[in-house]
């Protein structure tokens, strides 16, 4: 239960701290004395934006903090689960401070914990319902929540929100390997030709550069036969007076004289090896000379035909053999993973298959709660209505199987609807869109006080759900929240002194001047001061006897 609330530089609030205690608490108050601000300082709790017009003029920051005393295994056990801990004496501080830039800080328990946190806990500690709250109801998902928390289906809920993940990656896996197969095809079968048209030509790293320097040789082969032709003759091939035999026949002529002229071998050694050099050099031009092969004009032709192939190659495929030979083993990857895809798609689709059937099969089960469900909250919620003055209201909760071959999402393959009708002969309709203000808040509080004794919800506030009824059914609905407060503290701000008057406790939020600065204050009321402020609700201006007179009837439910 919420135990105590700690305001801070909200408003017109400049400080007041408010005890609660359990079972049925009214909050009354004039109209702009700050009841609303007390509200809107909860909803920061729970995740509300933080706008910087809520602190306190003159000020530059602004804090509400509530203590929330817990004593039920399984709330404790939910909140474990989202590593929140209640201290040694069961309680949780839960606070938020806000700043004129927008930003703020969350704790619970004195620790910074962040935002979405704060906001995850809240929702297991307090809900607030307002006169018009039904626009949950619009979203997506909000009225099978509602069915979930009055299934306690907690398991099932665990067991298909996992298949569903798995399942949502193997339709993503089988999406990614799945191609239209006339474009698969297309692909295919181009990527099969580009490969053969390279492959048949074959080229080399760097054969373009060896085929221009074979085409210049064989463009000048006459003149290189007959100047390498020459070259030869005049270094060995000649039968006399060539370089060779003049080399040769001068070392001999200094070995002959070697013993009587100084000298004279050495010279003969160094030109033996200078001869040695030049036969060498004889050799590689006589290699130069010598043309294996083809008519050269035979030769020629092949090489310029082989470049032409390569050069289609290269306009079509890249630059140079080597980005053509890197398009080839690129396009022989592709084939291949596209020949390979139609097996990993087989074993892609197998899982999702499977998965499917898992999903399906834990979808029924979670239906089944559901149904469960749904069946008992009907007879209970149309019971309440009943009470609260809509004798002829039908509640009805229809769950809508999806159709399509994804029925799924995170809520499971079907849809939940709240649907009654409220007098005879008249059809259903959502409840998101009843037209009346005064029925909506009757069957909002009616479906909200059935869950609240479903889900352990600790405390539940409801903000001027009263409005647009009348004092008769006013004092039904406050029957309501005093029964509803037997299991769930429960808070009411209200107009109505029809409810007012049955509450356990009554607090009035009243504003004065302090220090020339306008403030808000609450405080909890003695049996003669709710007399007044009963009375002052049922008079308005000013207050009579015979208002007081009602006020104390109320109070002792003796009122006509």
């Amino acid at each position: 239960m919420l135990q105590s609330l700690h305001i801070e530089n909200m408003a017109v609030i400049r400080r007041i701290d408010v005890d609660f205690s359990e079972g049925f608490t009214v909050i009354t108050g004039e109209t702009g004395a700050g009841k609303s601000v007390m509200i809107d300082s909860l909803k920061l709790l729970l995740g509300a934006k933080a706008e910087k017009e809520l602190i306190r003029h003159g000020e530059s920051e602004a804090e509400v903090s509530a203590l929330f005393c817990i004593s039920s295994p399984a709330l404790i056990s939910s909140l474990d689960a989202l590593g929140v801990s209640p201290d040694e004496e069961g309680c949780l501080a839960m606070s938020r401070r806000i700043r004129e830039d927008g930003k703020s800080v969350s704790r619970i328990n004195g620790k910074t914990v962040s935002l979405a946190l704060l906001r995850d806990a809240m929702q297991y500690l307090l809900h607030i319902h307002g006169q018009d709250d039904t626009s949950f109801l619009k979203q997506a998902g909000s009225e099978l929540q509602i069915l979930d928390a009055a299934a306690h289906n907690e398991a099932e809920k665990a067991e298909y929100l996992s298949l569903y993940r798995r399942l949502t990656e193997a339709r993503r896996t089988v999406e990614r390997l799945t191609m239209d197969a006339s474009e698969k095809a297309r692909t295919m079968e181009l990527l099969r030709y580009q490969i053969d048209d390279i492959e048949a030509v074959s080229p080399e790293a760097g054969e373009e550069d060896r085929l221009f320097d074979e085409k210049i040789k064989l463009k000048n082969i006459e003149k290189i036969a007959k100047q390498t032709t020459f070259a030869y003759r005049a270094l060995r091939g000649a039968e006399k007076g060539n370089a060779c035999y003049i080399l040769d026949r001068a070392a001999a002529a200094l070995r002959a004289v070697e013993g009587v002229v100084a000298d004279a071998g050495t010279l003969a050694d160094t030109l033996e090896e200078h001869l040695s050099d030049i036969e060498d050099i004889a050799e590689r031009v006589k290699d130069l000379t010598d043309f294996e092969g083809d008519d050269p004009s035979l030769a020629l032709d092949r090489v310029e035909e082989r470049m032409a192939d390569i050069a289609a190659l290269t306009r079509k495929y890249g630059g140079s053999e080597a980005a053509v030979l890197a398009f080839l083993a690129e396009a022989r990857e592709k084939l291949a993973a596209l020949e390979a895809m139609e097996e990993d798609h087989s074993k892609a689709q197998s899982e999702y298959e499977r998965l499917y059937g898992e999903t399906l099969a834990a979808a029924e089960r979670l239906s089944e709660t559901r149904h469960r469900a749904a069946e008992g909250i009907q007879a209970e919620i149309a019971e309440m209505l009943h009470a609260l003055d809509m004798p002829n209201a039908v509640f009805r909760v229809d769950l809508t199987r999806r159709v399509g071959n994804t029925p799924f999402n995170e809520n499971g393959y079907e849809d939940a609807c709240f649907m009654i009708t409220v007098n005879k002969g008249e059809p259903f309709v959502s409840v998101s869109k009843c037209a009346s203000g005064g029925e909506t808040s009757r069957i909002m509080l009616a479906i909200k006080s059935v869950i609240a004794r479903h889900d352990g919800m600790p405390t539940l506030i409801f903000d001027e759900v009263d409005s647009g009824v009348s004092g008769k059914t006013s004092r039904k609905i406050g029957y309501t929240f005093k029964k509803s407060a037997l299991g769930t503290q429960i808070l009411c701000i209200t107009h109505s002194a029809q409810i007012a008057s049955l509450a356990d406790e009554h607090l009035l939020v009243s504003k004065g001047e302090k220090e020339g600065r306008t403030e808000t204050c609450v405080r909890s009321l003695t049996y003669e001061e709710r007399v007044e402020e009963l009375a002052r609700i049922l008079g308005g201006i000013h207050v009579t006897e015979s208002q007081r007179m009602a006020a104390r009837d109320m109070l002792s439910g003796t009122e006509v």
